[in-house]
């Protein structure tokens, strides 16, 4: 019999596409060569994802690995008149239902292991479920967004009205008490169809064989036993949870060091501020105002990664741009911050940042990815959501694990932090307050937790050789 394939569906972004390569690679080493991968590549629908991937790909085919292969889905017409990012892709993935499948069942012979899709490729858990294909979901956030989504329809009934006019806090299985300020913006507003997709989102995963998540079960065991016993799902039981990180592509420093981490050899250890916002992390520009005002003034060292407004700022279509320094920040800043301060105007190699000595702390947009990085090197946070998951993370970081300074934003003012404000968190964090001393201090047991959890016979291994004995005991030939 022909060896099993393990089918992979990520999206194009590259917090989602990298890590669930990463994780099929895994797979690969752990089980020995008793697997192959193929990737089911979606079109990427900007020009600007669409170059990223393809070099991606072209790196990996070209490193002669045969036990991965790229197959790609022929181009399906995008949505215009979408709510949200979440409803745009999930209509995509709808439109390659019937690609998918027939990718799938063009594989025969070949026995087909699992389908593992992205979190937002919901409607192929369809797909499998037709061809008799067990089917995962990787999640690349981290368990406490995969409770929220499945518990969302228990709290739809809980609350009729908008959850942002509701008094008090809401309960959701593994946390303390939530306050709807850091409920993600799909779900504050019922009359979306964004809204609508969490719902769906919810339910159509209880249709997966199990859950693959980016996480260790040191950072979120209680979010992962509320899913284990049916709370998040009315007494339901849930697909089995395989906390498998953190899963991150760490790769040996270049011969030749990037600038910014050459400016930050010539700083003192722990007493730079890194900022960064992701790679689609774009700040208006009263946010880059009250950001420059704020480092000009806390006189602590800082290394602020500032990308430009996008060429094109249709929804699905905004790829930051090198920033124009002159133009975005206040005139003399530059001047008045030399020496202590390096504003880098485009791609920085974070996880380089993260790892070097000179770095004290991070203010980040919480996308998952950031924070797994943050906490592998042990760095402490302070969290500015933007959008998506980012809200429900920070309130993690802060309340669950304790690794963060909370930082207080007005979301009516699209995530606005005043200037004093950040000073203020800036100066605890680096400048030997009681909030950062203990958020430094948890920052380093996390690094510790993570580094063992991947370790041999840690968490993660273990959930992950349960997960590899799983998917090999499944494989089929995909029903016709």
């Amino acid at each position: 019999m022909a060896r099993p394939t393990v089918v992979l569906l990520p999206v194009w972004g590259a917090g989602h596409f990298m890590p669930m390569i990463e994780a099929g690679m895994r797979l690969l080493r752990c089980s020995g060569g008793a697997f192959s991968v193929t990737v089911l590549l979606m079109p990427a629908p900007t020009s600007e994802a669409a170059v990223a991937i393809a070099a991606h790909v072209e790196r990996e085919e070209a490193s002669g690995l045969q036990d991965i292969t790229f197959h790609r889905l022929p181009p399906v017409e995008l949505p215009n008149d979408h709510t949200g990012v979440e409803e745009f892709i999930s209509r995509i993935v709808r439109s390659h239902g019937a690609n998918v499948k027939a990718a799938i069942a063009g594989l025969t012979p070949c026995p087909v292991a699992a389908l593992v899709t992205d979190i937002f490729c919901t409607p192929a858990l369809n797909v499998a479920a037709e061809l008799g294909v067990p089917s995962y979901v990787y999640s690349t956030s981290g368990a406490v967004m995969l409770a929220l989504l499945l518990h969302s329809p228990a709290l739809d009934k809980e609350v009729p009205g908008e959850f942002g006019e509701m008094d008090g806090s809401l309960h959701i299985p593994g946390l303390p008490p939530v306050p709807t300020s850091a409920l993600p913006a799909t779900m504050l507003d019922k009359t979306k169809l964004t809204y609508r997709w969490f719902l769906d989102t919810g339910r159509g995963y209880m249709k997966a064989t199990g859950f693959i998540v980016n996480t260790a079960a040191e950072l979120e065991q209680s979010i992962i036993d509320a899913i284990a016993d049916g709370r998040c799902t009315r007494g339901m039981t849930a697909p089995t949870v395989y906390p498998i990180g953190p899963v991150l592509a760490l790769t040996p420093p270049p011969e030749q060091p990037h600038e910014c981490t050459r400016w930050l050899d010539a700083q003192p250890r722990a007493s730079v501020l890194f900022l960064c916002f992701g790679s689609k992390g774009l700040l208006s520009p009263p946010k880059v105002r009250e950001i420059a005002a704020a480092l000009e003034r806390s006189e602590h060292r800082f290394l602020w990664v500032l990308r430009g407004p996008p060429k094109d700022s249709r929804p699905g279509q905004r790829e930051p741009t090198d920033a124009m320094l002159d133009e975005m920040l206040p005139k003399g800043f530059l001047e008045k911050t030399k020496g202590r301060g390096l504003v880098w105007p485009t791609r920085a190699p974070q996880k380089d940042i993260l790892a070097h000595a000179a770095v004290g702390g991070f203010v980040t947009h919480c996308g998952w990815n950031s924070i797994l990085e943050s906490l592998w090197f042990g760095v402490p946070m302070l969290p500015w959501p933007l959008d998506n998951e980012q809200h429900i993370n920070a309130f993690f970081l802060v309340t669950v694990i304790g690794v963060a300074v909370p930082l207080k934003l007005d979301r009516k003012r699209n995530n606005f932090v005043e200037a004093a404000e950040l000073e203020r968190a800036v100066s605890s964090l680096l400048g030997g307050g009681e909030e950062g001393r203990k958020a430094r201090e948890k920052a380093l047991e996390m690094k510790a937790a993570c580094r063992k959890a991947v370790e041999k016979g840690g968490s993660s291994d273990v959930a992950f050789q349960r997960l590899t004995e799983e998917v090999r005991r499944g494989a089929v030939v995909p029903k016709k």
